[in-house]
């Protein structure tokens, strides 16, 4: 093959991993929707062949999607601080409200978000929560499933999490 055919062989190959969805993960989903707030900024893609608006929570502060076999939860959403709390402060709390005695297995900790998943009982839990706007806004977004589910939700969070942007919201934190 010579240097030309190769360079654009390279480059086909190239675009079209361009064109990929940012969710592309090991599974992939044909059909997406996406969550997003004007108010508070933030996106983030879902596949709509796994879960439906049907049943959920709609609201400006964020949503609650239910899974076509029922078995799971999205919920994205977003909200002030009015608390003012840190961000260990805040992973704390949910820990303690929300997963109080849970068996963690994955539970990264940065400047600006943490992660928190793991076991509690028959339900799995993967939730992602970050601080913007210098910590006055929170944005996160958990699933919620049943531990017999696991291998299939698990990869959904794979496909999901790559387009998840908390953004910049309430007039880009004037």
């Amino acid at each position: 093959m010579g240097r030309k055919l190769k360079t654009s062989v390279m480059f086909a190959v190239g675009s079209l991993i361009l064109l990929l969805p940012a969710n592309a993960g090991s599974v992939r989903y044909a059909e997406w929707s996406e969550v997003s707030s004007a108010r508070y900024g933030f996106k983030m893609a879902y596949p709509s062949s796994v879960f439906t608006t049907d049943g959920g929570k709609i609201s400006e502060d964020g949503q609650v999607l239910v899974s076509r076999d029922g078995k799971a939860k999205l919920i994205i959403g977003a909200f002030a601080n009015d608390d003012s709390m840190t961000l260990l402060e805040y992973r704390a709390q949910i820990l303690e409200q929300n997963y109080a005695g849970a068996d963690l297995d994955f539970a990264p900790v940065r400047a600006t978000y943490f992660v928190v998943s793991g076991t509690v009982g028959d339900r799995h839990f993967y939730e992602r929560v970050s601080f913007t706007c210098g910590g006055r806004l929170i944005n996160s977004w958990a699933l919620l499933y049943s531990v017999d589910t696991r291998e299939t939700y698990d990869s959904v969070i794979d496909a999901m999490a790559g387009t998840y942007a908390p953004g910049r919201g309430l007039d880009a934190c004037q």
